[in-house]
């Protein structure tokens, strides 16, 4: 009982710190473009989250729409982020599942940050602002569609 309690407290952090070395070799790079995102959340166990976005690449601005699932939370929250798109070469590759690793907590206002990477390798670093009471364990997703 004593080493599945202590897993379930050291999985998350080999989770994060894997997710680390991969945003560090993203952050040796040039950015390739800029994002900033809307989202609402809404929790009782496994959460759902949707929003709008925009990308900023190549002097010109995309805007998108977002969808995602987290497991193990519970809350209600709304957030802003902002940060920059690595590994982006063409527009095609933005399109995709975002999957991220983290445990976060809001309450009334919380700042928190996130490395997110999709299956073309494309990676995004953000940097959040959230409003609301929100518990947050586990693993997440979201689905990214330009408009």
């Amino acid at each position: 009982m004593f080493k599945v309690r202590n897993f379930f407290r050291v999985a998350p952090l080999l989770l994060v710190m894997a997710l680390a070395t991969t945003a560090a070799n993203a952050q040796s790079d040039a950015p390739s473009g800029k994002v900033s995102i809307e989202t609402t959340a809404i929790a009782a166990g496994i959460g759902l989250s949707w929003g709008h976005g925009k990308l900023s690449f190549n002097g010109r601005e995309y805007r998108f729409s977002i969808d995602g699932v987290t497991l193990i939370d519970f809350g209600m929250s709304k957030s802003s982020a902002v940060g920059e798109v690595y590994n982006l070469t063409n527009m095609a590759k933005f399109e995709g599942t975002y999957v991220a690793a983290e445990a976060s907590f809001t309450l009334g206002g919380g700042m928190g940050g996130v490395a997110l990477r999709n299956s073309n390798g494309v990676i995004m670093h953000l940097s959040s602002v959230s409003q609301g009471a929100r518990l947050q364990l586990g693993s997440s997703g979201m689905n990214i569609k330009l408009w």
